[in-house]
């Protein structure tokens, strides 16, 4: 019996190997962006259930792995972020279009660019968390996929997001960058977005039918999208409407992971996490 009970104990997984594990299946969610402070080492190993040597030994193998960095005296960074294999279970990262693009040859520049300070509205800031008179920076633009009208994107930045003077941000759209790729060059850290999919018709009469060249009525696709950074502030929103066939959008749903999710066996099998809780679900684009 003694040996019986040895064999199953081997064929176990370690604590360490399943802290590793459940530091990995938190990472993988996108709440964090590479370069992101984690909380200190006695939260993460209070949130596990687990000892501060046993979570330095698994974050160590994250270490070596790359997808932590570790600083003496500044604390625990976010490196290489590992993708989840379960989609349906993760939050996936967001993706600008234009690492799409690059990936598949296709170059992106912006045309009827404007750069706006304007009152943001009732709607766009109740999604945004802000009074309707709060001035934002407003850009539209049509987007050109290789010569091609492919999409009308406006898009609204939180006023608390610092972004660079009007001419450098123009030229940095009109190059066929995202709004998110000027979000990311700013460091913001972006989580997550929520994201709205509606089917629409575009009439050749419409103006967003002239800017995309429709020359009869046509379905198309809209999105509207709120990015949120990853404590949950929303961020920026973006309303697109793309010409059919003009670029692939994924859209995925995906639950919630606010924490790492305690370890069983650990002490803790008794205590429910935040995230089992709090599980829900969210939509997000590996896009924008």
């Amino acid at each position: 019996m003694s040996r019986r009970n040895n064999g199953s104990a081997r064929a176990r997984p370690s604590l360490v190997d399943s802290a590793e594990q459940a530091l990995r299946n938190w990472l993988a969610p996108g709440r964090y962006r590479t370069g992101d402070r984690l909380p200190p080492e006695h939260d993460v190993a209070e949130m596990l259930g687990i000892s501060r040597g046993t979570l330095r030994t698994a974050l160590q193998r994250l270490e070596d792995t790359g997808e932590i960095v570790r600083r003496q005296g500044s604390g625990t960074f976010v490196g290489r972020v590992a993708v989840p294999t379960q989609l349906d279970e993760r939050l996936e990262r967001l993706e600008p279009y234009s690492s799409l693009a690059k990936r598949r040859g296709v170059s992106l520049a912006a045309r009827r660019l404007r750069v706006e300070q304007r009152a943001v509205g009732p709607e766009v800031g109740e999604l945004l968390q802000l009074e309707p008179s709060t001035v934002v920076t407003t850009v539209f633009r049509v987007l050109v996929a290789s010569g091609t009208p492919a999409a009308v994107m406006f898009d609204v930045v939180h006023p608390a997001i610092e972004l660079p003077e009007t001419r450098a941000l123009t030229r940095k759209l009109e190059s066929g960058k995202m709004v998110l790729d000027v979000l990311i060059e700013l460091d913001v850290p972006v989580g997550f977005a929520r994201t709205r999919v509606m089917p629409c018709l575009v009439t050749p009469r419409e103006q967003v039918g002239k800017a995309l060249g429709i020359q009869r009525t046509t379905a198309a696709l809209e999105l509207e999208e709120v990015i949120h950074a990853g404590s949950g502030d929303p961020v920026a929103y973006s309303r697109d409407l793309f010409a059919p066939g003009a670029l692939d959008v994924h859209v995925m749903r995906s639950l919630e992971a606010f924490s790492p999710v305690p370890i069983a066996g650990a002490g803790n099998s008794g205590r429910r996490s935040r995230t089992e809780r709090q599980t829900g679900a969210r939509a997000a684009t590996v896009r924008r």
